[in-house]
């Protein structure tokens, strides 16, 4: 099965520290605003996430969101999650600890595009 979103080993392990400080977490992949494109972590609970919102796939656990409207932009793409020294300019829960993530992405082969399409789209899920 091909993954819409996956995270760096760096990134798991941040993720898991953060963790076992806040409990469950989720992430919502920013469309600009405050925090530009940046995937933004939250407690899992604590962010609303909106009829447009689409759940593409799960990292360290955690289910990973993305607007509808920037899925459109992305969804050639596969999402990779890596992480960064510094602290970025937002509501992330990982920033106060000294840790930024960010997005990469990679295109989907047309075998990896391919079995995509074939695969079935679920309501509220990309």
């Amino acid at each position: 099965m091909v993954e819409k979103v996956v995270a760096t080993e760096a990134a798991l392990n941040v993720i898991e520290t953060l963790k076992a400080k806040f409990g469950p977490l989720m992430f919502f992949q920013s469309g600009g605003c405050c925090d530009g494109s940046s995937p933004m972590c939250h407690p899992e609970g604590e962010f609303i996430v909106g009829p447009s919102d689409l759940l593409l796939g799960e990292i360290g656990g955690c289910p990973f969101h993305i607007t509808a409207s920037q899925y459109e932009y992305w969804q050639h793409t596969q999402l990779i999650i890596d992480v960064t020294a510094g602290t970025g300019n937002g509501f992330s829960l990982e920033g106060p600890e000294g840790w930024t993530f960010l997005t990469r992405s990679r295109l989907f082969t047309d075998e990896e595009w391919a079995s995509l399409q074939a695969d079935a789209v679920t309501p509220g899920r990309a």
